[in-house]
């Protein structure tokens, strides 16, 4: 669900407004002590209901006092992850250990969390002001700008970290993140689905290579870890068989999601654009042994990181010591307890779902699981697991088992009843109309009380140097059917349409003779559009900023030299505030933009409740607001092996006939191959077909696997394989088109180097490879690093997409992906040397871009008018914008980081997948 209002002003870093004009250089830290950090309200509510000893309050209210340390982790496959790792700690941290202070004292360097598995995660409490006095620092910096730009490190809070730790996710299992903007953790889940999946291919293809003869170099031997890995998920030749959706409510932010998940290039991952309360149940392919019975996907675990009011983060969102009320999360709690018995709904039998919050409210936590498990039938239906053996190094308190609520003015209740009395003596006040049974603790005569909150996990800033946050794991033991919401509120919305499924879901397969449509009688009620809640407060998530409307906003950069960047924050991730009595702005609850076909003759401009999918409803007109209203969504169309443009790709790259040729993809209405095509896995090709035309909202789903390059050749084909999609089918591909690189020099010249010639005898200055490329056919390679004890040699296996023109060869590769190697793989910041001739290269774009093999460059000023501040985070622009420069269709241009002027802009063809790119301002023009 997420954050449902727009962006607004943003400040920089931790804390929203970080001290003023970047160019006057003053330091990040004045600004953040500035703020007066005292609410006697928030203060003595959590001193006396946390239950935190008398003696470690003092220590507790310091430590959210100060800020965050700096924190980051390394991504993607394990063994990648400790590669990169392992510069940090042999070329970095040894530098930066060697510091001293003036005053003689040694300087911190970045240290592992200790709690986080295999050293991935790090942090640093260095001040910055001290980090910019040093050169080991600035070296340092450049390396966390580069991996972070190609995604090889996520600047991620650590205790955002924990949720998919705690998940027990396993490969082969299907995850759904709820509330997935802007992605650090659904990163970690996509990462965890593929888990194990390098070595599972690796003995595949070893397999395959000495039962059939072929000549191909997988990787190294078989070990045991390997055969392992290989039993956790042994189907479809070892490539990863679960699945991944990630799912926001607001569309801009579902596609900075994109952005960020797109790196690790997985054709396991499905992204969503709907509101979590109600999100829709996924039909999949009927069975062979009953084809008339209809099958939907249920989840083995679910993430429910919930929109919150977020005052665990208040080491960051400093203004949250000034605007913190308890109406916050007393106006959150119902839609808190709604994407709950969703996501309750949604798993299998054993399945679970982890439940947290960047809040110490247990209004919005312990009685959010508390109503929850009501609604669901509770503790036979849903059973608490306990937190205590996961992350033993972690510190951590216990849930709470007795709570009081603070009303709107402040005054703290002991139990609803005691609301009820004195509403009967003195008559409902504002203050206490919005209170409810569900958020206090259960009654001693429910069956609620015998909940075990001390199962759940409560983490404190003083624990450990981080933020706050609540985490529940809940497990489904049987099948249910959810309880209505309480009765005590009238005009609460009628059933939708994803109850009714889920009835129709929990019935037995039909007997012969009997209809596949039986009669529900929650149908009926199906008759209007949704109301909203009551109220809705504003919310804050875990990784993000605080988007106040004080918060300066300055488009000038300090560049990357002069200040280190590291921090643990990324885009925001709130909704909008509103003063009492404004229109509920509630992600996904708010009026939109209608977000699917609406029925012949329907008007376009009215708006519908999402979730709402049902032809023929047209809800009253609503305010227009860009943000929220959904771009229109190429279709997902597959072509079969069968189709010539598959067919000249089998034959060009001698494709093993063990890969799989029926589950390539285009995203146009034709359906023919145009500019991209995409793989995706089985099960997302039966998802994405059985549910076509059907009102889910799928925005992305698959990998770029093949691009099509302009070229002229007898023979050559003009499919090229891209990166992401590389190292899924390097694998498959013959060795008539696969190049073999074995020294460092040879890399380091390709890297440093585009377009280097091989014509006219250059090819002898391309050391090992040289005669190799000379000779072969012009087109796509596969490029493979391999690994060898030569002191040139590789300790890492690499496969990369080489291009043989007529006349030169090119590393498919962007430039700050070839910065970024040079600099992890050789300490080398040597500036990138291009020896095409962009005369040669057909019609040209407009003055200030130039073209590179295909694709279109220009350097420019990231300043971006009518786009959103660039952040601190790489991982996390949106500063992006569109221009038309002649005779090309759109271009996109994208701030990498926001410390650099180079942006790098990709051509656009009508029709092609612009997934992570947001279509807004003029690029080059003033901020």
């Amino acid at each position: 669900m997420a954050r449902g209002g727009k962006r607004g002003g943003r400040g920089r870093g931790r804390g929203g407004n970080r001290g003023g004009d970047r160019r006057g250089g003053e330091d990040n830290r004045v600004s953040f002590d500035k703020v007066e950090k005292n609410n006697p309200k928030l203060q003595g509510y959590y001193d006396e209901v946390l239950g935190i000893p008398e003696k470690e309050r003092e220590e507790f209210w310091a430590a959210y006092k100060r800020e965050l340390p700096n924190s980051f982790r390394f991504t993607g496959s394990k063994g990648h992850a400790l590669t990169v790792q392992k510069k940090l700690k042999e070329r970095y941290v040894p530098e930066i250990s060697k510091i001293s202070h003036w005053d003689g004292q040694k300087v911190d360097p970045p240290v592992p969390v200790e709690w986080y598995p295999d050293e991935l995660a790090w942090w640093m409490t260095t001040p910055k002001n001290v980090v910019r006095k040093f050169a080991p620092f600035a070296a340092f910096q450049k390396f966390l700008v580069s991996e972070t730009s190609v995604g090889n490190i996520s600047r991620q809070e650590v205790v955002s970290m924990i949720p998919p730790l705690v998940m027990d996710l396993k490969p082969g299992m299907t995850v759904l993140d709820m509330c997935a903007a802007p992605g650090s953790k659904a990163a970690q889940l996509l990462e965890m689905v593929h888990r194990g999946e390098e070595a599972r291919v690796h003995k595949s293809l070893r397999d395959y290579a000495e039962t059939d003869g072929r000549k191909t170099s997988p990787g190294p031997t078989s070990s045991a870890e390997d055969d392992e890995a290989f039993e956790l998920d042994p189907t479809d030749n070892g490539r990863a068989t679960g699945l991944l959706i990630a799912n926001d409510s607001d569309y801009k932010r579902s596609h900075m999601l994109i952005h960020q998940l797109k790196r690790l290039s997985s054709p396991n991952l499905i992204v969503t654009n709907h509101d979590a309360t109600m999100y829709p149940s996924i039909k999949l392919p009927a069975t062979p042994e009953n084809p008339a019975f209809n099958r939907y996907l249920k989840f083995d675990r679910i993430l429910a990181d919930v929109p919150c009011s977020g005052d665990g983060t208040m080491r960051k969102n400093v203004n949250l010591w000034k605007d913190w009320t308890p109406g916050n999360a007393i106006g959150l709690h119902q839609t808190q307890v709604r994407i709950l018995v969703r996501s309750l709904q949604m798993l299998k039998a054993g399945g679970r779902v982890v439940y947290s919050t960047c809040s110490m409210n247990p209004v919005e936590n312990e009685a959010v699981v508390a109503s929850a498990i009501e609604r669901c039938g509770g503790l036979e239906k849903v059973h608490v697991v306990p937190t205590s053996d996961q992350l033993p190094l972690l510190k951590r308190y216990t849930g709470l088992k007795h709570w009081k609520v603070m009303d709107k003015a402040g005054k703290v209740w002991s139990s609803f009843e005691e609301v009820e009395e004195y509403n009967a003596k003195n008559g409902a006040t504002a203050a206490t109309e919005k209170l409810s049974p569900g958020m206090f603790t259960p009654m001693v005569s429910s069956p609620e009380f015998a909940i075990p909150f001390d199962r759940c996990m409560r983490v404190y800033a003083h624990s450990q140097d981080t933020g706050g946050f609540f985490i529940t794991i809940l497990e489904k033991r049987t099948e249910f059917k959810a309880k209505p919401e309480s009765e005590q509120k009238k005009g609460e919305p009628k059933p939708p349409i994803s109850a009714i499924v889920d009835e129709i879901e929990s019935m037995p397969p039909p007997k012969e003779g009997e209809s596949v449509a039986p009669k529900i009688e929650a149908a009926d009620a199906l008759d209007g559009v949704f109301t909203a809640p009551d109220e809705v407060a504003p919310v804050a998530r875990q990784n993000q900023e605080n988007p106040e409307t004080s918060a300066t906003v300055n488009s000038n950069k300090r560049s990357a030299d002069d200040e280190v960047e590291i921090d643990g924050v990324m885009s925001t991730k709130k909704l909008k505030s509103r003063q009492e009595g404004d229109e509920a702005a509630e992600p996904g609850l708010e009026d939109r933009q209608v977000h699917y076909p609406p029925p012949p003759g329907a008007n376009l401009d009215a708006t519908i409740r999402p979730g709402d999918m049902r032809d023929g409803i047209v809800a009253p007109q609503a305010r227009r607001n860009k943000d929220h209203a959904q771009q229109f969504e190429e279709p997902f169309k597959y072509i079969s092996g069968e189709h010539p443009e598959v067919k000249s790709i089998e034959e060009f790259y001698h494709l093993s006939p063990r890969f799989p040729r029926d589950r390539f993809m285009v995203r146009n209405a034709s359906g023919e191959p145009a500019k991209t095509i995409y793989y995706t896995s089985a099960l997302i090709r039966d998802i994405l077909t059985e549910n076509e035309g059907k009102g889910i909202k799928f925005i992305h789903g698959g990998v770029r696997m093949f691009m099509k390059q302009d070229v002229q050749g007898d023979g050559v084909c003009k499919w090229r394989i891209q990166s992401e999609g590389m190292p899924i089918l390097e694998g498959y591909v013959g060795e008539e088109r696969v190049v073999r690189l074995y020294k460092k020099s040879t890399l380091k010249k390709l890297l440093i180097e585009m377009f280097p010639k091989v014509a006219d005898g250059g090819w002898k200055n391309l050391g090992e490879i040289g005669e190799h490329v000379n000779n072969i056919g012009m087109g796509c390679c596969v490029l493979r690093i391999e690994p060898s004890d030569d002191p040139d040699g590789f300790s890492e296996r690499m496969v990369l997409p080489l291009w043989r023109s007529l006349h030169s060869l090119n590393l498919m590769l962007a430039k700050e992906d070839r910065s970024a190697m040079l600099l992890r793989i050789f300490n080398d910041t040597t500036p990138l040397v291009n020896n095409s001739n962009t005369s040669k290269q057909g019609k040209q774009p407009a003055p200030g871009f130039k073209i590179e093999d295909g694709e279109v460059h220009v350097d420019v000023n990231p300043s971006i008018a009518a786009a959103a501040p660039v952040g601190d985070d790489a991982s996390e622009q949106a500063a992006e914008a569109v221009v038309k420069p002649g005779p090309y269709d759109t271009i996109v241009a994208a701030p990498k980081t926001g410390n650099e002027l180079d942006v790098k802009a990709e051509r656009i063809d009508k029709g092609e997948d612009t997934s992570g790119h947001e279509i807004e301002g003029q690029l080059g023009a003033p901020a």
